[in-house]
């Protein structure tokens, strides 16, 4: 393997520290900003550079495609992919905006668990949630079929509208709660669907 520059090594470090951190793939915008590069131009020169000695994998034209290689991942931290189906409203329930579907990099260690075809991930907007700790443009990541238990947070349809709530079963009928007192119970008056059992957190990284 040819040796890295300066700031080859650097760009390799802070792309490696997000990805294993089960943050979002930087962009060349960000990478640029990160180094003080005066363009993107350059944050694209020295990724291709590192594509071109093995270190890291991009796809041509996809924005946020760049991946560590296989040999820079140790088998304890290896990064999975998990499909992140927009957003979900963590306080009124209200019906969920069409968006483009990404993929969220984690590791096994990071969420606590091996995901399967059937996790995903939705970004949380609202505060009804905050006494169970997710907050505003935190990723909550699901399991889709599981049965859910009595106090377990879930992604639900009720009454045709998307939302993030604790499920609930009082005198045989189920219902969600708000982990605000702000918010009101929610009370299905058609169909309560459970769409995931929650399973993990990604936290919102802090400006």
């Amino acid at each position: 393997m040819a040796a890295l520059t300066q700031p080859q090594q650097s760009v390799l470090r802070f792309i490696e520290r997000e990805l294993t951190a089960a943050r979002p793939c930087p962009s060349y915008r960000d990478i640029a900003a990160q180094f003080g590069f005066a363009s993107k131009t350059a944050a694209m020169d020295h990724v291709r550079a590192l594509v071109k000695k093995g270190l890291l994998l991009a796809e041509p034209g996809k924005a946020r495609s760049i991946r560590l290689a296989e040999s820079l991942r140790p088998a304890s931290r290896r990064v999975v992919e998990i499909q992140l189906f927009g957003s979900i409203p963590a306080g009124f329930g209200r019906d969920r905006e069409q968006e483009s579907d990404e993929c969220v990099p984690v590791t096994v260690e990071s969420i606590g668990f091996k995901p399967t075809r059937n996790t995903f991930a939705l970004r949380v907007a609202g505060d009804s949630m905050i006494g169970r700790h997710i907050c505003d443009g935190d990723i909550a990541v699901f399991e889709h079929g599981p049965e859910p238990r009595p106090g377990q947070i879930v992604a639900a349809l009720i009454d045709r509208k998307n939302t993030l709530k604790t499920f609930v079963v009082k005198n045989g009928r189920p219902f969600l709660k708000a982990e605000n007192p702000r918010y009101p119970d929610l009370i299905p008056s058609e169909e309560l669907v459970i769409q995931g059992v929650f399973r993990a957190l990604i936290r919102r990284a802090k400006e």
